[in-house]
């Protein structure tokens, strides 16, 4: 899938004559739409009010997704509250005018850590329609391998379009986020060529697509890191507990390899083009 990011300047009204609205919006999947946490922000919720009930009557189906930036130069009580009151005030609004269920999420996200890559991944999943599909097979494989935690990731985004059900904490999402980073430092230093698909040959800097890790951590709980690059795409990171994976590691090779196959089932090799616009403060 080809997702295309248009940035737009947060103090114009799109909904003006003057703009082609249908152009703007008709193949919209997702809204982001992004208030400086550290700024007077009553003016752009205002903005951003008029926005959503504008798409509500004319383009219901597009996600409208808030992110609530800059939130690291906040203390964590002021944090909290100014998250608190930014929600309140745009459900208040659309309440009023009898939405009560518009498909709106908010996101308190940051540059400084992995928080706005979180963000942006929920927001992909939302756009992606094979995402139960994908959600049942890491359901499976964790089941059936005793894995705590699998995400799949977008390799150069450290984007994770899908992760089984369990629940999903910032910690290990950040340790699998910062792993790539060291897979693909290690893969640019001891990658090799492979052919392409249309035949000639090109350097991938994640590696072949037999490429896999597996790292032991001084950590509580998750105590093994397994990589297994999916394609030239995406990569499966795993995290598993106490349980030696060495002992097993044949048995997740093998499951990691049924998941491989069924994962190329679900992504048919047609591509699709998904917009997504990305609001920010003027």
């Amino acid at each position: 899938m080809d997702f295309q990011v248009w940035d737009f300047p947060g103090h114009l009204d799109y909904f003006d004559p003057a703009f082609d609205v249908d152009n703007i919006f008709e193949e919209i999947g997702a809204l982001i739409w992004v208030i400086d946490a550290q700024d007077e922000y009553l003016e752009a919720i205002m903005r951003l009010n008029t926005t959503i009930l504008n798409l509500q009557h004319s383009y219901p189906n597009i996600n409208v997704e808030v992110f609530v930036h800059k939130v690291d130069g906040l203390s964590e009580d002021y944090k909290g509250d100014t998250f608190r009151d930014i929600i309140q005030r745009v459900q208040d609004e659309l309440s009023d005018h009898g939405y009560e269920n518009a498909p709106v999420s908010f996101y308190q996200t940051s540059i400084y850590d992995h928080s706005i890559f979180e963000a942006f991944s929920k927001v992909i999943q939302k756009l992606i329609p094979q995402l139960p599909t994908l959600e049942a097979l890491l359901n499976s494989l964790c089941s059936t391998c005793h894995i705590e935690k699998a995400y799949l990731f977008d390799i150069m985004s450290k984007i994770y379009i899908a992760t089984d059900t369990s629940p999903t904490d910032i910690g290990s999402y950040e340790i699998c986020s910062d792993y790539i980073d060291v897979v693909i430092d290690v893969s640019e230093i001891y990658g090799w060529d492979r052919p392409a698909e249309n035949g000639r040959t090109e350097i991938q800097e994640t590696g072949n697509n037999d490429a896999e890790s597996l790292i032991t951590m001084e950590r509580k709980g998750n105590n093994y890191l397994y990589l297994r690059e999916i394609n030239k795409y995406l990569a499966l990171i795993c995290l598993m507990g106490d349980d030696s994976p060495a002992e097993k590691k044949a048995v997740i090779d093998y499951n990691v390899g049924v998941f491989q196959a069924a994962l190329k089932q679900v992504f048919p090799r047609a591509e699709r083009e998904v917009i997504v616009p990305v609001t920010s403060p003027s």
